[in-house]
């Protein structure tokens, strides 16, 4: 492919990625397949001549979108939001076209550099501590993570390194194992499982602290945890906070947490991509009042969807409602909501997946595409409602 055929081609792509997104809801939100479904569908080996581009594009549809979970429709409720936009479209062609690899400032200064200006505009958004702030004296600041799990990660891994400098040198006879073999770290019970995957993988243990009745973490338990780790010879030295836990969005009271808490230092990893261009591109194609607009839309449509749930006596809300996530279920056995779960999965009209909180099976509602309007939701609901219907008639209800 060369400069020539490459702009042709763009220009195809961009009318096809279009396309896609202004009819997804048109398309089954979640697949009808079974695992392995895509070995049958190609070769076992790659091709030994190049293939033709419109080959490759009849396949994305023949072999690809049969088995995509669109997670942009207007009718995706499941999981968490995936925060695509057009600007970030164009941002993403852009940093795939330069290509550089930000191991070093000096590998290329601008990738390194925006990072760090673009992490304080966003600390700034959210109204962070000045502690928090790279500016131009190289004090605090941060730098994009791949994943939130890699994020927890090397957290951890940063907060289990100055732990152990702090013990060795006041006590440089104790081995470097020693102090390993006596670092707690705390998560909430609430947590996402990659932060107990952070501990094993960083070798240290991991205790869950017990939430409240709105499944948040409260300064006196950790508080009560801690001491007592502390009376038995254990070294506490992290503890991650959630603000919007997994199955309910619940918000760990970090104000009580805090001053229980040291701070740990931000650890740079090697080779990231120049994934700034994205959030250049769409803080300022959107600006802050255009992303304050864009989330508190999306928390709207999820208190509308709660007012529906609230009036049918039927259901019941299982979880406070304070960002775009809403905890429902039917009220009876954890068996009546998995059926009802299961009819919703099999229709194939919009996607929800589950959640446990307090023992119970719990359906999560969560606001996801860009896309989705108030019809969606409203239609959500009477589809909701005309399965529980037919659910509800079954002989073994």
């Amino acid at each position: 492919m060369d400069a020539a055929e490459f702009r042709r081609r763009g220009r195809e792509m961009v009318d096809y990625v279009a396309d896609y997104l202004e009819n997804i809801e048109q398309r089954p939100v979640y697949p009808d397949l079974e695992p392995g479904y895509l070995r049958s569908l190609i070769p076992s080996e790659a091709p030994l001549e190049p293939e033709s581009y419109e080959d490759v594009m009849k396949d994305v549809e023949r072999v690809i979108m049969p088995g995509i979970t669109h997670w942009h429709s207007p009718y995706f409720f499941a999981y968490f939001p995936a925060a695509s936009s057009y600007p970030a479209m164009l941002a993403d062609m852009l940093c795939g076209a330069i290509g550089c690899i930000g191991f070093s400032w000096a590998a290329s200064p601008a990738c390194t550099e925006l990072e760090t200006v673009m992490l304080d505009w966003l600390g700034k958004m959210l109204q962070l501590p000045e502690c928090f702030i790279a500016g131009t004296d190289g004090h605090g600041g941060g730098v994009i993570q791949g994943t939130a799990s890699e994020a927890t990660l090397i957290s951890l891994l940063a907060a289990r390194c100055k732990a152990i400098r702090r013990v060795q040198a006041t006590n440089p006879e104790i081995s470097e194992a020693e102090v390993l073999s006596k670092l707690v770290a705390y998560t909430s019970e609430q947590a996402h499982s990659s932060v107990e995957r952070a501990a094993l993988i960083g070798g240290v243990m991991m205790r869950k602290v017990p939430t409240d009745k709105t499944y948040a973490v409260g300064g006196h338990m950790l508080k009560q945890m801690v001491e007592e780790d502390k009376a038995a010879g254990f070294i506490p030295f992290y503890f991650c906070a959630t603000l919007g836990t997994t199955p309910s969005c619940a918000f760990d009271h970090t104000t009580e947490l805090g001053p229980i808490c040291e701070s740990t230092h931000w650890q740079i990893p090697l080779g990231r991509r120049f994934r700034s261009l994205k959030l250049w591109f769409v803080f300022r194609m959107y600006g802050l009042k255009g992303l304050q607009a864009h989330i508190r839309k999306q928390v709207a449509l999820a208190k509308e969807f709660e007012s529906l749930v609230r009036a049918d006596k039927r259901f019941e809300i299982c979880a406070e409602v304070i960002m775009g996530l809403v905890c429902f279920r039917l009220k009876g056995s954890n068996e009546l909501n998995q059926n009802l779960l299961k009819k919703i999965t099999k229709s194939q009209e919009i996607h929800l997946v589950p959640c446990q909180l307090s023992g119970r099976f719990v359906l999560r509602f969560a606001i996801c595409a860009r896309t989705t309007e108030s019809r969606h939701i409203q239609q959500a609901w009477r589809h909701i409602t005309q399965l529980t219907f037919e659910l509800l008639q079954e002989p073994s209800h």
